[in-house]
């Protein structure tokens, strides 16, 4: 009988590793969307701000490391997009927003069903560790559990 114990212990040891796996990529998975969420809102921004701006307005444009190069502004409503694999296409500064706009809803549906997914593997895995923890704690005792 205390075999069938081992058994599930080994059983619960083997998919609470395959779960927490699991719920690592998951998490993975959301900070990269959080983090193309939070670049996209930066480019909105800056969309916003250059509404504001006038042909040939003189701009500090960032270039990383908290340097900026100065720069004029030729054409405010024009805009390079990119649209994926390496392709980017002008577009004006409303169709850019729009754009923007629909790629960050749609990740904001991503995030939601990731948090969703992450939500019932931690479920899960808090369900297996308490069965593993009553299992282990009663083999210890020398008792066999009855509804294994």
């Amino acid at each position: 009988m205390a075999s069938k114990v081992e058994e599930e212990l080994r059983r619960l040891s083997v998919e609470l590793r395959f779960l927490e796996q699991t719920e690592e990529a998951i998490q993975s998975r959301i900070n990269m969307v959080n983090a193309v969420i939070t670049d996209l809102t930066y480019a909105n921004m800056t969309l916003e701000g250059l509404e504001k701006e006038k042909e040939n307005s003189e701009l500090f444009v960032p270039i990383g490391s908290s340097s900026y190069i100065k720069a004029k502004l030729e054409n405010p409503d024009k805009v390079i997009v990119g649209m994926g694999a390496g392709v980017s296409i002008e577009k004006t500064l409303q169709e850019t927003k729009e754009i923007i706009k629909k790629r960050l809803e749609n990740l904001e549906k991503t995030r939601m069903s990731l948090q969703q997914q992450f939500a019932q593997v931690a479920e899960r895995i808090n369900k297996d560790r308490g069965q593993f923890e009553k299992l282990a704690a009663e083999l210890r005792k020398g008792k066999t559990p009855k509804n294994v």
